[in-house]
């Protein structure tokens, strides 16, 4: 219930649309009351929606701590559990609620756990699950995540670089501006990002020279992960339509794993006896982490691990090819 749905779910998808209604909410009460004259007059009301929605986040994450083994079938309970805890989403959806309840144990750390709230922010990353332009997003920064850490690498350098670069020219004609190795960052850092805010910029001959190779630099810099961005969605886009000419959606590369308890309706059934929900397939079994063919007199065992695949067309396909 707690991940993305499929159509004819219909709990899995009201519990999605009130998610996403609860955290467009909180992030608009959270910018109204940054204004005055709106907190003044309706602080009572803004301050009851936000312990609502506070209160919905914190119920959130435990559900999705308690079913975490099901987001990471390999592993068990405990460590699926931590596994989800230490994660990226995990941890921000630790921070969408827990500043909120600290005051209450450390009245005296009130104002830093205040400033945690703003993480609630990044809540929106889950509005990412339900779109399928912001997942190609995200799909291209991951599947391009080794390029992208080579070239902020590069930027890194030659960041540090120029800082030593720039110091040894300006420091006898600064001193109090390059007063050392790393006080030149924030010049070359905007320099090199084309930023330019001119509160740091060289006066000498030598340090202008080479402020503008820094420049030329810079250019080449931005320009080496905007085309790895580029091209990594041409490819996508390339996939997308070579998957329609074939006839195969991207549903067909996702895989749902689900893992069998004894008390599932499925245990003990017959692949060839399962009415399988929407376009959903069984397109594999492990068991005792052994793959098994699927066959439609295979029956299922508690503690296998069936994998769902939708069907880019036509209807769910059972064991026996019906």
């Amino acid at each position: 219930m707690v991940d993305v749905g499929y159509v004819e779910d219909a709990v899995s998808r009201a519990y999605d649309i009130i998610n996403l209604l609860v955290i467009v909410i909180n992030l608009l009460v959270s910018i109204a009351l940054t204004f005055e004259e709106i907190r003044a007059a309706y602080a009572g009301v803004f301050s009851a929606i936000e312990a609502v929605t506070i209160a919905f986040f914190a119920l959130d994450y435990l559900l999705r701590v308690w079913t975490s083994d099901h987001l990471y079938p390999k592993l068990t309970k405990p460590v699926a559990a931590l596994r989800y805890i230490f994660s990226f989403a995990g941890l921000i959806d630790l921070i969408s609620f827990l500043p909120y309840y600290l005051p209450s144990f450390y009245p005296a750390g009130t104002a830093a756990f205040r400033l945690f709230r703003i993480v609630r922010v990044f809540k929106l990353f889950r509005i990412g699950a339900y779109s399928d332009s912001l997942s190609i997003i995200k799909t291209v920064i991951y599947n391009k995540r080794q390029q992208l850490y080579s070239s902020m690498f590069i930027i890194l350098v030659l960041m540090v670089g120029s800082s030593l670069c720039m110091y040894s020219a300006e420091h006898a004609a600064q001193p109090e501006v390059f007063k050392n190795a790393f006080s030149g960052l924030w010049w070359s850092g905007s320099t090199l990002l084309t930023v330019g805010y001119g509160d740091i910029y060289p006066v000498t001959t030598a340090g202008r020279l080479l402020g503008t190779l820094i420049a030329f630099l810079g250019v080449g810099a931005v320009a080496v992960p905007t085309g790895i961005i580029s091209a990594g969605f041409i490819e996508q886009y390339s996939e997308v339509k070579e998957a329609e000419r074939t006839g195969t959606g991207e549903a067909e590369a996702k895989v749902l794993r689900v893992r069998l308890t004894a008390g599932d309706v499925w245990s003990g059934k017959k692949i060839c006896d399962i009415v399988m929900p929407g376009n959903l397939r069984i397109a594999g079994i492990v068991r005792n982490n052994d793959e098994m063919e699927v066959l439609y007199d295979t029956k299922l065992e508690a503690g296998d691990i069936i994998k769902l695949k939708a069907s880019a067309v036509g209807k769910a396909e059972t064991g026996n090819g019906k």
